[in-house]
């Protein structure tokens, strides 16, 4: 009788992003990201498989919690209670309820991060056992097998840097439509009001048409400068305004919403299926416009994602409203899995954690997604490198 496949280690190391870059609310000097990398006993071209994932931007490397509870309630698991019930794949579900073992309903924050690393990684292994493109598997799988080659992507940039002003906002811009990108995401809120309007102003003379221009406030406004920005800012009827509150601040939220009529993103820095559900029931969102821009990789992950969709299709919700945050590999295959509404990008942001396959090309607004098997990190060579580090 053959044994089941099994995953006989996951390793994690905490890697700094080497960023100057600030955003309204702080800059990104100490930050750092978990890799991560299962390491299965399934060979494939003579080498056994490992899945890698690391926790996009924004949250800081999650090891202690990973090490200490999550990793070994995996390698302790009976490995065929992480399989497939055809014993052909590893079982993602399976090892997500493994690792929510005695965890406490609620305190998603605490943990979700950690989580949905690994489990970003087991899919990459379960892609690769596959021999097919995670993008491919997630639409197989949650997509009804909609397999498209390309998805809209736009790029997120416009920080606030020491001696960049208009001219180098709007070079800034140029170059990436020159780069094929054709919207463009800039940040608001570390500067005046009066000054961003001017920003936004000189950005829309570059950009063809203010549907090809959002901003991002990074949830720093309390409720006089939530409520300034939305009124200067709705006349222009921006592509959306990004985070003007705290996305907890459901009040606020939906006080902005009932002044600014544009389309508003929001849900980032949400960790759970629930903490979705009530940022659009209380928060004022409009599901014929607004966008939701849940991370998952910090929010425990694949499996869990496709349950927060389908609470957003109930609630009359379109695929096509979610611009998942986190310009990487991870979240393209993600958006091209499941139809989603498009993908992020940080070109030249953060290292060599933003960014996709040395060779992609955008073309015209569109990136096309990878061939090959897994999420396609082997096409990034210098994150593969600390990957197969990380992996040994």
């Amino acid at each position: 009788t053959r044994l089941p496949m099994r995953i006989v280690d996951i390793r994690e190391t905490a890697v700094p992003l080497k960023s100057s870059l600030r955003n309204a609310v702080f800059d990104f000097s100490e930050m750092t990201t978990s890799v991560v990398a299962v390491i299965t006993d399934v060979i494939r071209d003579g080498k056994p498989v490992a899945g890698f994932a690391f926790n996009s931007t924004g949250r800081y490397a999650c090891g202690a919690q990973m090490r200490d509870r999550f990793i070994p309630r995996i390698l302790k698991a009976k490995p065929e209670s992480l399989v497939t019930d055809a014993g052909d794949n590893f079982d993602p579900e399976k090892i997500l309820a493994c690792m929510m073992q005695r965890e406490k309903p609620g305190g998603h924050t605490e943990r979700s991060v950690a989580v949905g690393t690994i489990e970003v990684a087991v899919w990459d292994a379960v892609a690769k056992i596959a021999g097919k493109p995670l993008h491919r598997v997630l639409a197989e799988k949650y997509n009804g097998g909609k397999v498209p080659d390309k998805v809209p992507c736009y790029v997120g940039g416009g920080w606030y840097q020491p001696g960049k002003g208009i001219r180098e906002l709007q070079d800034e811009i140029r170059s990436r439509l020159d780069q094929g990108y054709t919207t463009m995401k800039i940040k608001v809120g570390g500067a005046t009001v009066p000054e961003d309007v001017e920003r936004v102003e000189a950005a829309l003379k570059i950009v063809a048409s203010s549907t090809n221009l959002a901003v991002d406030a990074n949830a720093g406004f309390d409720r006089e400068r939530a409520l300034a920005y939305a009124k200067a800012l709705a006349p222009y009827k921006l592509r959306w305004f990004e985070e003007p509150t705290d996305p907890l601040a459901y009040a606020l939220l939906a006080e902005v919403a009932a002044i600014y009529d544009a389309p508003i993103g929001t849900g980032e820095n949400l960790f759970s299926t629930q903490d979705v559900q009530n940022l659009i029931r209380f928060g004022g969102l409009r599901a014929d416009r607004d966008i939701i821009q849940t991370d998952v990789p910090q929010s425990y992950g694949i499996a869990q994602f496709s349950r927060t969709l389908d609470m957003l299709k109930k609630n009359g919700w379109a695929r096509e409203s979610v611009f998942p945050h986190g310009g990487n590999q991870m979240t393209l295959a993600i958006v091209g899995g499941f139809g989603l509404g498009g993908c992020e990008a940080y070109p030249g942001v953060f290292g060599i954690f933003a960014g996709f396959a040395d060779d992609a090309k955008v073309e015209n607004g569109y990136l096309k997604l990878p061939d090959r098997p897994g999420i396609g990190f082997e096409a990034q060579n210098a994150l593969y490198a600390v990957m197969r580090e990380v992996s040994g």
